[in-house]
């Protein structure tokens, strides 16, 4: 297993600095029940499958997971989870030595999470948010093709 990466505290002390308003708008940020989540839930159910959300009996508190089919599901945010990092990286203007390690920590606990998932039995499926928002009919074929063919 890789190291694990450092992430520095984000205190004005370390060298940090935000505007009141930029912490304003961050304090408002949530770890679950984001917009493209809640479609895919509902669209989900709507189709007649059963989950727990945000379950926190797993590694990783899945967003979804449909226990009868060992299937989880997670929805992520395109700048938390690292969305073309290598392209977004170079692009990080302020405060590049606590967002960088902040973003390949997510990164590198993402992957962490899936191994620990499928060593488990489950099926991992990611999806990006802006993924659900261009498709979520194809978003949810997935998920069903998944559970469908794991009760075979």
């Amino acid at each position: 297993m890789d190291e694990k990466i450092f992430v520095p505290k984000f205190k004005k002390s370390l060298g940090f600095e935000t505007t009141s308003n930029r912490s304003n708008l961050m304090k408002k940020i949530r770890s679950k029940e984001n917009k493209a989540e809640t479609k895919l839930r509902i669209s989900l159910w709507n189709q007649g499958i059963r989950y727990r959300k945000n379950y926190k009996k797993l590694p990783g508190s899945p967003d979804i997971v449909i226990n009868k089919s060992k299937v989880v599901v997670f929805v992520d945010g395109e700048f938390w989870h690292g969305y073309k990092w290598e392209e977004k990286k170079k692009k990080i203007k302020d405060n590049r030595g606590f967002w960088i390690p902040k973003i390949e920590r997510n990164i590198q606990r993402d992957n962490e999470n899936n191994l620990a998932l499928t060593q488990l039995g489950y099926t991992v499926i990611r999806f990006w948010e802006n993924q659900i928002k261009r498709d979520l009919e194809g978003c949810i074929a997935i998920v069903l093709d998944h559970v469908i063919s794991s009760q075979s």
